[in-house]
């Protein structure tokens, strides 16, 4: 009896000075999953594209990332409660890619209801990711729905599912035992596209299996715009802690590759590899998906 009265009382007392049980983790708002925070390695040393390195120390805090990119039925609940116009929208007209010549064409009218332009729509693709948006549209889009683009480094760490040093989302390898992960382009880029993954073009959100955190797509399928800038020599003075990106800049990072990226290509569906765009051009093969910070603020 003696015993138990002494390791109850420690108990209590360990307790007192914090040194108890730790929290429960928070529940996740809908439609998203969290990212306990933690360090990694980030970039790839050896890459074509020298921007995406030098491989460096990133510690990110905790938060929120969607499953999924986000749909054109959730961007039209938006538009909707808002009254948002697009940035395409105000323009007239976009630019698409030309399955017949592989060329990058403009397309007047192109934008998120039309994404090819004329004569094309979004009718029965409200699971697919909203396109024809640009980054001035994403972050209308995320401030609406209180949350933010994540930071470049938050979202290579949930693509990499935590602090695992994997050359894509899912593994090392490209297709294990045959089988297709991602929606991006089989054969000779830009000639044609054999369509081994069961898609040409734009795919529905989570076709594929996810990320061992439970994410959809975070390689292939469309590109995902983030909050950072872009600069091809910010790797080499990024700061370890919750990096956000360069302060100034005319491009903004973009990350995870689309169905148009292919092994003889970009390769963009590596969880290392980066691109970017301006913040006001829209295409049919980027998105966005959103995070949230755990204690509810948007950085």
């Amino acid at each position: 009896m003696r015993l138990l009265i002494l390791t109850v009382s420690v108990l209590a007392a360990l307790a007192l000075v914090g040194c108890g049980p730790p929290p429960a983790a928070p529940a996740p708002p809908e439609g998203m999953v969290l990212v306990p925070g933690g360090s990694f390695r980030m970039g790839v040393n050896g890459s074509p594209w020298d921007y995406e390195g030098p491989v460096h120390e990133v510690t990110v805090k905790s938060f929120f990332i969607d499953r999924t990119e986000v749909t054109n039925r959730q961007f039209a609940e938006f538009v909707k409660a808002t009254k948002y116009v697009t940035v395409a929208e105000k323009y007239g007209w976009s630019g698409v890619f030309d399955w017949k010549t592989g060329h990058w064409a403009k397309r007047d009218r192109a934008q998120w209801r039309t994404p090819e332009g004329d004569g094309t729509s979004i009718q029965g693709r409200d699971d697919f990711p909203v396109v024809q948006v640009c980054h001035e549209d994403a972050e209308a889009y995320a401030a609406w729905a209180g949350k933010r683009l994540p930071t470049e480094a938050e979202w290579e760490y949930a693509a990499r599912g935590g602090p695992t040093n994997t050359k894509y989302p899912w593994g090392d390898e490209l297709n294990p035992a045959g089988k297709y992960l991602a929606n991006y382009w089989q054969g000779p880029f830009p000639k044609k596209d054999e369509g081994s993954d069961g898609y040409h073009g734009i795919a529905p959100v989570a076709q594929f299996p996810p990320n061992s955190i439970g994410l959809f797509d975070m390689g292939g399928n469309v590109w995902e715009m983030v909050h950072d800038r872009f600069s091809d020599t910010y790797y080499s003075a990024s700061p370890a802690q919750n990096p956000q990106g360069p302060a100034e800049g005319d491009q903004f990072v973009i990350r995870g590759g689309s169905f148009l990226c292919a092994e003889n290509w970009c390769q963009g569906y590596r969880v290392a590899a980066r691109n970017f765009n301006d913040g006001i051009s829209a295409t049919p093969h980027m998105g966005f998906r959103c995070v949230k910070d755990v204690d509810g603020s948007r950085r």
